[in-house]
């Protein structure tokens, strides 16, 4: 817990169980997440009886039924994002009905709106004096999922994807170039820079990246990251992918560039579905987990914990997290082994970008190089 002059932030990845029971999949992680003054999170659902499926959208998967949002109860989360791929899958209606839902759990709600002003609106929190301006956005949005002057949606930060030779030989394959659309960097960087007018820190949500494939991050991501630090975002907190992928210190401050799953499940992938899922993206899914159909990597998941005080980001943490084949987050111990793993497995996936890692008891400290 804080003191009387700070506060600790815990933020987790997606969230969005379809398989019922829900509440007993927080069970292990309660304890944990009980030590910190707020709590943030990913939605990855929308949670409405209303709306009709989008022909182009990621399935019917995507909505469930409102009284599972009580997950979010379960595991006291303050803050969530709605900034989902999956948000307008199932049209305006479910996705306002979602933003209701939370409004009248007392879940503060950022990424989304009835229109762009309302969807890229910061939500505030002030505890212990130290107040904290959240901001979400989705970059991986099917076309007419984002949020417009006068149509309700998604706060946008999308990416233009170009293919780039790199051998005179025909055949070799391009490298693969993504840049963030100039008017939605643009647009994340003035509410950063308004929202910091106002709060001592503040924090920017991104449902961004390739997923399913661990340690790939695409040249948006870290475009938009260092737009954003520099615009003055003092921490990132990055979710999408379905597995852990880099933390990066940039100018001082640090970026989770996915957190990973927290509470999912899926339908069991089999048969030439299972075949053609890991041809694609090249990942094996794993057989002790057919209901969390995402890859191997995707039991792996991360709390990043940040201690905050009027001067800023004091601390960056995070706590290595293993789903077990119940799905429940389980928070490790420093002297588990799958502890150990987990920081084998994070130095592994940052090995590119600036940070250096510290084990201290059950966390793993985050500083710059």
């Amino acid at each position: 817990m804080s003191n009387a002059n700070s506060v600790v932030l815990m933020a987790v990845g997606d969230v969005g169980p379809v398989i019922e029971p829900v509440d007993p999949l927080c069970v292990l992680a309660q304890p944990a997440l009980a030590a910190a003054d707020i709590r943030f999170s990913q939605c990855e659902r929308v949670y409405s009886e209303r709306g009709a499926l989008q022909l182009h959208s990621g399935g019917a998967h995507s909505r469930v039924k409102p009284h599972m949002a009580s997950i979010f109860t379960a595991c006291g989360f303050d803050v969530v994002s709605v900034a989902s791929n999956h948000g307008m899958d199932w049209g305006e209606d479910a996705l306002l009905d979602t933003l209701d839902l939370f409004d009248k759990k007392g879940i503060k709600t950022v990424g989304a709106g009835r229109n762009l002003e309302e969807a890229r609106k910061p939500a505030f929190i002030e505890k212990n004096g130290v107040k904290i301006a959240f901001l979400a956005y989705c970059s991986v949005l099917n076309e007419g999922y984002a949020a417009g002057p006068k149509k309700a949606g998604i706060s946008p930060l999308r990416a233009h994807t170009f293919y780039e030779a790199v051998d005179y030989q025909a055949g070799v394959p391009p490298r693969v170039v993504t840049v963030p659309y100039e008017e939605d960097l643009a647009g994340l960087v003035e509410d950063v820079k308004a929202a910091n007018q106002k709060v001592d820190v503040v924090v920017v949500s991104l449902h961004w990246g390739v997923h399913f494939v661990p340690k790939v991050i695409a040249d948006y991501q870290v475009i938009t990251a260092k737009a954003a630090v520099a615009a003055g975002a003092d921490l990132i907190l990055g979710h999408h992918a379905h597995a852990p992928k880099a933390i990066a210190v940039h100018d001082g401050k640090t970026c989770f560039y996915s957190l990973s799953n927290f509470i999912m499940s899926s339908s069991a992938k089999s048969g030439p579905a299972s075949k053609a899922f890991e041809k694609k993206y090249g990942v094996k899914l794993d057989p002790d987990y057919p209901n969390l159909a995402y890859g191997e990597d995707g039991k792996r998941s991360l709390i990043a914990k940040a201690v905050i005080g009027k001067s800023g980001v004091t601390q960056t943490a995070f706590l290595p997290v293993m789903i077990d084949k119940q799905l429940r987050p389980e928070v490790l111990k420093g002297n588990d082994a799958r502890f150990t793993d987990s920081l084998r497995f994070m130095e592994w996936a940052s090995a590119d970008f600036p940070h250096r890692f510290t084990a201290q008891g059950d966390e793993i400290a985050i500083q710059g190089e």
